[in-house]
C-alpha cells in the first residue's frame, strides 16, 4: 500500500519490564469524577453524573518528560490522573466483565488551558482548544495488572517545586474502573489500545515554565515532569 505521504508513526506508550509497548488507539478522559474537584469548578457532582472528553494519542507524547508551555494561554492547570489501559473492548460490556478488559494502568498528567476552556465553556463550544493540544497529557509507563491487580484503594497526588498541590484516594472516584469501562462501551466501541485517563482529585491549579510535577498513583507509580 502507498501513501500520498509518509504516514507517521503509530503512537504507544512502554510497559514496565517489557521491551514490547503497548500501541495507543484512543484516549478517553473522565470529567468531574472526584465529588472534590467537581465542586471546586463549580459543579455538583450529586446532579451531574461523570462525563467523557477526547484528547488526541499523540498527546500522550512528551519527549524527556518536558512539558512545553503552551501557546495562547496564560493559566496552564496541572491535573493528576490514573490511566487505565484496556487490551480488549466491546460494546455494552457488563460491569461484572469490565475488569478482564484492562492490560494496565499508569500515572498521567491532564494539563489544561485552563482559560481557554473556560471561554468554550462560558460560549457552549467544546473544549479541544483547553484540553486536546501538543503534548498535554504526559503519560508514564503501563504498569501490567498482571503484576499490580486493579487498584481500588490508594494514595493519588501530585507536588509542584515540591509542594502538596493536589491530595486524593483512588476510593473517592465517583465511579470506579469497572463502572467507567461499562458506560462508556454504551456509547462507543471500545477496542483493544484505547486508554481512560481516570479524573483527578481536588487541588488543580496553575503552571509556571520552571517548575517541576511530580505525580503519584500508589501501586502504580511515579511521574516527573519539568514545564519548560
Amino acid at each position: 500500500m502507498s501513501y500520498v505521504f509518509t504516514p507517521p508513526p503509530a503512537v504507544s506508550l512502554p510497559v514496565r519490564g517489557q521491551d514490547d509497548r503497548f500501541p495507543v488507539h484512543r484516549v478517553y478522559c473522565v470529567g468531574r469524577n472526584y465529588a472534590e474537584h467537581a465542586i471546586e469548578m463549580g459543579h455538583d457532582p450529586d446532579k451531574e453524573p461523570p462525563f467523557f472528553f477526547q484528547k488526541n494519542p499523540d498527546n500522550l507524547i512528551v519527549p524527556d518528560l518536558k512539558f512545553p508551555y503552551p501557546p495562547q494561554s496564560n493559566d496552564v492547570h496541572h491535573e493528576i490522573e490514573m490511566v487505565v489501559a484496556l487490551k480488549q473492548g466491546g460494546t455494552d460490556i457488563p460491569i461484572e466483565n469490565a475488569l478482564d478488559c484492562v492490560y494496565g494502568y499508569a500515572v498521567s498528567l491532564d494539563m489544561t488551558r485552563r482559560d481557554l476552556q473556560a471561554q468554550m465553556k462560558k460560549a457552549g463550544r467544546p473544549w479541544e482548544i483547553g484540553k486536546a493540544f501538543e503534548m498535554s497529557a504526559p503519560c508514564g509507563e503501563i504498569v501490567p495488572a498482571s503484576e499490580i491487580g486493579h487498584p481500588e484503594n490508594g494514595a493519588v497526588w501530585l507536588k509542584v517545586n515540591g509542594e502538596m498541590r493536589q491530595e486524593g484516594d483512588l476510593n473517592q472516584m465517583l465511579w470506579k474502573v469497572p463502572e467507567m469501562i461499562s458506560y462508556l462501551s454504551g456509547l462507543f466501541e471500545l477496542v483493544p489500545g484505547d486508554i481512560i485517563m481516570s479524573g483527578t482529585p481536588a487541588g488543580v491549579g496553575p503552571v509556571v515554565r520552571g517548575d517541576v510535577m511530580h505525580g503519584y498513583v500508589e501501586g502504580v507509580g511515579d511521574l516527573v515532569v519539568n514545564v519548560v
